[in-house]
């Protein structure tokens, strides 16, 4: 009876339970896990992947090509205060000509005085 309710928990859910469980174990904190918990963990994050998904999908320039793209999924985490926990992980795409620009320009600041460290900072948040 357990190995058909696993059965069937595993059809409503898309996420490999085998993976969320290695992801949930590399947690110090994580001695043992309980299938409900799993169940439930990789259910949640299904749910708030296709939420992420098709918000950035209707927010962003994708929807004229009827297609989704990096470009809007970073633009939401930067943009959406829901999802800005993101944008380290979805940074803004910037050419690697520009980034080095600017990190010769933060070189050159520090060196010259401590004066724009508030601009520092913004850039420091553009960067992400």
């Amino acid at each position: 009876a357990e190995m058909a309710s696993r059965l069937s928990e595993n059809r409503l859910v898309s996420l490999p339970l085998s993976r969320i469980r290695v992801i949930m174990k590399s947690s110090p904190e994580v001695s043992s896990i309980n299938q409900d918990a799993l169940f439930l963990t990789a259910k949640a994050t299904e749910l708030f992947v296709q939420y992420l998904a098709s918000y950035s999908y209707k927010h962003g320039r994708g929807k004229e090509k009827n297609a989704l793209t990096y470009t809007d999924l970073s633009h939401t985490a930067e943009e959406c205060e829901t999802f800005q926990f993101l944008a380290d992980i979805l940074p803004k795409k910037i050419l690697a000509s520009k980034y080095l620009k600017m990190l010769e320009k933060e070189k050159q600041d520090g060196e010259v005085g401590e004066g724009d460290e508030e601009d520092e900072e913004e850039e420091d948040e553009d960067e992400a």
